[in-house]
């Protein structure tokens, strides 16, 4: 059938040939043969030009048919190499197995869904003679990597797109130190995929996986003993009893509700409103455009709402997936404060370092304790571990590199506080080596509950921290572009502005210092002119340091089609006028939009507002 359309190349007939021998879900194969039959060869181009690819960060694609996005031959096939390569990398993997979950994505009109792929993924496992723990409902994505480590597994498998738009499910993977994976793991199993396309034997058979022994359902033990060892960092157990702060949670129609309400009541705080619209998981996503709670005020709507309704000061908002938090707290003045990643990074920081100290009074201890961010995000840990005197370290952006990082150190008899991303991802407690959502939530909620008792509010301390520690005054947008050319050419042009292969020596007004090039390595700022961080050729990322102590990161999304850009101006600690530092940090951006992304002349779409 598939040879009979004109136009179509021998690799595009090769591809879609062995989609209708192996494609057994109804709905996706019905989808091919009426391309095929109607000629439609642009759409075939679009569903079988390239195969996903699977990068550290797993995969991340619209659900569909074809093998350029998520369906059920696509995650038979990805898990039937993932299946192979932990063969070759675990001679014990028969004993120790591997855990998988899911969130609450579902495609009705190609079948897919992520519990669906959840169970494709544990048969084709199961039929390798595999153990797997498969959670017989949703839960966060944080739940996998601490299954991993807790139950001492292979490797964890979460499906999930996270905050991405709702046509969109992942598959995130994470190895046996319970963080997710980095290079060469991604290309040694992006090998084994391409080796192991043809579906196997029982691959499409998950009936017969729940009578196996080799099944197992972790929910309840895994759950237990999470709250558990999240009790380790309630520090105020009698302030959280006495608490008058009333809270709003929205989990964005996503897995968030119930693991935030056993959260507070492990901690013995009042647990927060849920936003009834909002708090069932819903893989329509009904109320928001993007459930992103990164996107800011017009994902909180629904949630300012109910806060005005129940008097409630603070909202707390989950993305669908439950890694990520956002803060907003409302205003003397009545208005609400939507705090920034890198805010809410500052206050969590400073509130775990304080907690920490209080109980370990010993000064020795400080030399083994470690902050961690990553380099697009805001330096005020640095600033705080300077004047405190325990270590700072930055990762490349990914809290991949942060929970590698992170077990390192922990391996090493390293205390690690605390690590977080500017895309309000946190990781207070390193029992999880990876972003999550649940703690940050209830811990910030702590934090709020113990200033309250003294009479302060969040953003009451967050100017105490920036004027004890220095000001960090930071802004982080993006600009859309769908074509990789365009993003590769603006940023060769940045690497040869004058037509002699250098830099640019300023941007507008602003004098450039130093110049950090993740891509191709170069940092001028070293003796050898050599970065110091890894590097890596597939994507774009450069750092500018300026004379008036800005500093901006232009980089690639590995996720989204973004150039994002990310700048800060930090003063010392003392006197200085946050207002005229926003003026110039302003100032400084619009400089580098105009000067270095040039949208007019790379027609690119600005975010929007």
């Amino acid at each position: 059938a598939a040879a009979s359309v004109a136009g179509m190349d021998a690799r595009l007939e090769l591809e879609t040939t062995r989609w209708l021998l192996w494609d057994k879900n109804p709905l996706t194969l019905e989808l091919v043969k009426r391309l095929i039959a109607e000629g439609n060869t642009e759409e075939l181009q679009k569903c079988f030009g390239a195969r996903m690819e699977f990068g550290t960060a797993g995969l991340r694609a619209a659900m569909g048919a074809g093998i350029s996005r998520m369906n059920d031959l696509t995650i038979i096939q990805t898990t039937q190499g993932f299946c192979r390569y932990l063969e070759k990398q675990f001679s014990d993997l028969k004993q120790r197995g591997i855990v998988i979950s899911f969130d609450a994505r579902a495609h009705p009109s190609s079948g897919g869904s992520s519990r669906r792929f959840a169970r494709l993924a544990a048969t084709t496992f199961i039929s390798r003679g595999i153990p797997v723990h498969l959670f017989n409902d949703i839960t966060p994505t944080p739940f996998v990597p601490y299954a991993v480590s807790h139950l001492k597994l292979c490797a964890g498998i979460m499906i999930t797109a996270s905050h991405n738009p709702k046509q969109d499910n992942g598959y995130k993977v994470y190895w046996d130190n319970g963080a997710q994976i980095i290079s060469p793991h991604d290309k040694g199993i992006s090998q084994a995929i391409e080796e192991n396309l043809e579906p196997w034997p029982q691959a499409w058979d998950d009936s017969f996986i729940d009578g196996s022994p080799l099944l197992h359902n972790p929910s309840a033990s895994v759950s237990k003993d999470y709250f558990e060892d999240l009790t380790k960092y309630c520090f105020h157990r009698s302030v959280n009893r006495e608490s008058q702060v009333k809270f709003v949670h929205t989990s964005v129609h996503g897995v968030g509700h119930d693991f935030v309400q056993s959260a507070f009541k492990a901690f013995d705080l009042v647990p927060p409103e849920a936003v009834a619209e909002q708090k069932d998981p819903d893989p329509e996503f009904p109320t928001v455009k993007y459930p992103n709670p990164e996107e800011g005020k017009g994902v909180l709507t629904l949630s300012f709402a109910l806060a005005e309704k129940t008097k409630a000061k603070i909202v707390l908002a989950n993305d669908p997936d439950a890694d990520r938090l956002a803060v907003a707290e409302k205003q003397n003045r009545g208005e609400w404060r939507v705090f920034s990643g890198n805010e809410l990074g500052a206050l969590l920081g400073w509130w775990l370092f304080t907690s920490w100290k209080e109980k370990n009074q010993d000064r020795n201890g400080l030399k083994d304790a470690y902050m961690l961010s990553s380099t697009v995000s805001s330096k005020i840990l640095r600033a705080i571990a300077l004047k405190e005197g325990f270590h700072f370290e930055e990762t490349l952006t990914g809290f991949k590199w942060m929970g590698n990082r992170a077990k390192q150190l922990i391996d090493q008899g390293k205390t690690v506080l605390f690590a977080f991303e500017e895309a309000i991802g946190y990781m207070c407690c390193p029992f999880v080596l990876d972003k999550d959502g649940v703690s940050a939530a209830v811990i910030s909620a702590e934090l709020a509950s113990f200033l309250a008792s003294k009479n302060l509010s969040l953003s009451q301390q967050l100017k105490a921290i920036y004027v004890e520690y220095g000001y960090h005054i930071t802004k982080a947008s993006y600009f859309i572009c769908h074509d990789q050319d365009i993003i590769k050419k603006l940023f060769e042009n940045l690497r040869n502005c004058d037509g002699k292969n250098n830099y640019p020596k300023t941007c507008g007004k602003f004098e450039i210092s130093s110049i950090r090039d993740l891509t191709t390595g170069y940092d001028d700022s070293q003796p050898d002119k050599k970065a110091v961080l890894p590097t890596s050729k597939s994507s774009q990322m450069i750092t500018f340091t300026f004379v008036n102590g800005g500093v901006a990161t232009m980089r690639t999304s590995g996720t989204e089609p973004k150039i994002k850009y990310y700048a800060e101006l930090c003063a010392p600690p003392g006197k200085s006028d946050p207002e005229q530092l926003k003026k110039e940090l302003n100032e400084l951006v619009n400089a580098i939009e105009v000067h270095f992304f040039q949208p007019q002349k790379y027609n690119l779409q600005p975010k929007a507002e």
